[in-house]
């Protein structure tokens, strides 16, 4: 646990509660961690359509900040193939241009203000509206628009003005020119794919990636495969991440804008997400607020170091978890690896095969598609909300030429067909009758048939103005089956002055027809409201009974009313309603010292 006072830098508060025998266990887990790291950024710089330099300036300070910073102590943040092929998607009209560059790193920048200021104003829950169905359907189009994408890179298949074609059109210009296939580069990039499925399966937590790119470049060295039309990555600068001043323009953030906020939005549901997921087995406390402040400053500050927006990487910070780190030195040291890699390694980078690289991607786009995942929200209901957001968002992906436009559909569509369930008012309708034993019982009955003395009604839930027309509806159904009407508000969370409204329009018609209605369990909080809004006085504060801490109480106490409602004082010479003779029980019942109820969940 780290110091209080120094709740907005946690890295403050983790040195100074810092052990010696953290250390070995977090060095191990950065290690680890820098072996996945390093293959993996370069590929997704190109997904992201920029030199693999650029994910590895990435890997180094967005992963520094975002550790230092964050509420999690395990995640890992850089580069993502989510967030990589978003940033292709909204530069992807500025590809080809001389301020391309330019442009990614002030986007970059917007990123992070805007998840520092989600974070400031305290939008943690709002994530929330973005439904677990958009993200793995988003996830799901991702992986398919990634793996098209890739397929022109491991074949070496040139596009001329590729950077001006969309997925779908790059796709179909390959299957159209397969007969220019570099066989070297497919074989390579097969065999990078083939060695990170095997090593997958002999031990989890070999570097898979990382040994299936070294060994082709043992083939690259000794058969020259470079001068047979196998495209390697090139030069990579041996240097750390060099500082560069934005150059800020108005018209360029109009145009980014869109882009950014998705970019902003989907990064901070990953960041979320992976922390939390995370934190169901290491016990620790997130702060969904504090880890918007974190992602955005490594946004923020990385843009100075020519990085493009990066997020939490669920694998990274998975092994970073999985091999023993403690705290968020883990990743903090995981970025100086990468860093120490690039000064003094990378020149031998520059044999790296683009085909084994497109492989390794190949293989993450497979992966992004969470088969197991999309089988239960299907299974669920194909036609439920979260199916067919879910649908929506995959397909509007891969189709659609702007990603972020995808991204506000899903998220669009699911808040509608949300609200869509929620119109509805949950109405219990309950019935009570005497058992041969003398206890009293409440039946649920789906409709009535015919008029009888007392019904319980026990709306459930949120009642608000979405589901206020259908409670109207529900309660004006009810009117002419019954005198008295026991309106049970125990169950009730929230309820706002539409569907109270709602309420007071059946209490009147309800009086108009010579009947009484009359309210139990109401809670504390609800008592100013109805009394403010003329309810009490509506029908009197002897039909109101207070929600009480002995069990039962209030609705017995209704039950008592009603049957004084219904003069059930009568002379032992007329015959008494079975209404009537039931309350009667239900008195006796509860004045004895010991009273059973059948249906605890009902009273």
């Amino acid at each position: 646990m780290y110091l209080t006072r120094f709740k907005y830098i946690p890295l403050i508060g983790t040195i100074g509660n810092y052990k010696k025998e953290y250390f070995s266990k977090d060095l191990v887990a950065a290690l680890t961690v820098a072996v996945v790291v390093i293959p993996q950024s370069m590929a997704y710089a190109l997904i992201a359509g920029v030199n693999p330099v650029y994910g590895l300036y990435t890997a180094i300070v967005s992963t520094i900040i975002a550790s230092a910073f964050g509420s999690s102590n395990h995640i890992i943040a850089g580069p993502t193939n989510a967030i990589a092929l978003l940033v292709a998607g909204t530069l992807g009209s500025y590809m080809g241009q001389e301020n391309v560059y330019q442009m990614l790193f002030l986007m970059t920048f917007m990123v992070g203000i805007l998840q520092i200021l989600f974070g400031v104003i305290k939008l943690g829950k709002v994530i929330n509206f973005v439904s677990h169905s958009v993200v793995i359907g988003f996830t799901a189009g991702a992986g398919v628009l990634i793996g098209l994408g890739q397929l022109s890179t491991l074949l070496s298949i040139s596009i001329k003005d590729s950077a001006h074609m969309s997925t779908i059109q790059k796709f179909y210009y390959v299957i159209t020119h397969l007969s220019e296939t570099n066989l070297y580069a497919l074989g390579l990039g097969v065999m990078t794919m083939a060695i990170i499925i095997i090593c997958k399966k002999i031990n989890k937590k070999l570097p898979g990636a990382l040994i299936g790119i070294v060994i082709p470049i043992i083939f690259i060295v000794i058969f020259a495969l470079d001068q047979k039309g196998v495209k390697l990555t090139g030069v990579i600068p041996s240097s750390l991440p060099p500082f560069k001043m934005i150059q800020f323009d108005i018209t360029a953030m109009q145009n980014l804008f869109g882009g950014a906020i998705a970019i902003a939005i989907i990064g901070l549901v990953e960041a979320i997400a992976i922390a939390k997921s995370i934190a169901t087995t290491s016990r620790q406390k997130i702060d969904a607020n504090q880890e918007f402040i974190a992602q955005g400053l490594a946004n923020a500050g990385a843009s100075f170091f020519q990085c493009f927006a990066g997020s939490g990487s669920f694998t990274r910070s998975a092994i970073n978890y999985q091999s023993g780190a403690v705290t968020r030195i883990a990743g903090m040291l995981s970025g100086v690896i990468v860093a120490i890699v690039l000064v003094f390694f990378a020149r031998f980078a520059q044999f790296i095969p683009n085909p084994c690289l497109a492989g390794v991607i190949l293989v993450i786009a497979y992966n992004m598609v969470d088969k197991k995942e999309i089988k239960h929200i299907v299974k669920a209901g194909r036609f439920k909300s979260d199916s067919l957001a879910m649908w929506a968002t995959c397909i509007a992906t891969i189709l659609m030429p702007h990603l972020d436009v995808a991204i506000y559909t899903g998220i669009a569509l699911s808040i509608a067909l949300y609200l869509k369930d929620t119109n509805k008012a949950p109405l219990k309708i309950l019935v009570p009758s005497q058992e041969k034993n003398g206890y009293i019982i409440e039946k649920e009955v789906r409709a009535l048939k015919e008029k009888i003395d007392i019904v319980i009604i026990q709306p459930e839930g949120n009642l608000f103005f979405g589901s206020a027309e259908d409670l109207q509806t529900k309660l004006d159904d009810l009117v002419d089956k019954s005198k008295v009407f026991i309106l049970r508000m125990k169950y009730v969370a929230t309820i706002d002055l539409t569907a109270l409204g709602a309420l007071k329009v059946f209490i009147r018609t309800v009086k108009e027809s010579g009947g009484i209605v009359i309210f139990s369990g109401v809670k504390t909080e609800f008592n100013s409201l109805l009394t403010n809004s003329n309810v009490t006085s509506d029908i009197g504060e002897d039909n109101i009974f207070m929600s009480e801490n002995e069990i039962f109480a209030s609705s017995t106490n209704a039950l008592e009313r009603a049957r004084t409602v219904l003069s059930c004082e009568v002379s032992d010479d007329k015959e008494k309603s079975a209404a009537c003779t039931l309350l009667e029980s239900e008195t006796a019942a509860n004045s004895g010292p010991s009273v059973i109820n059948k249906n605890t969940a009902s009273l």
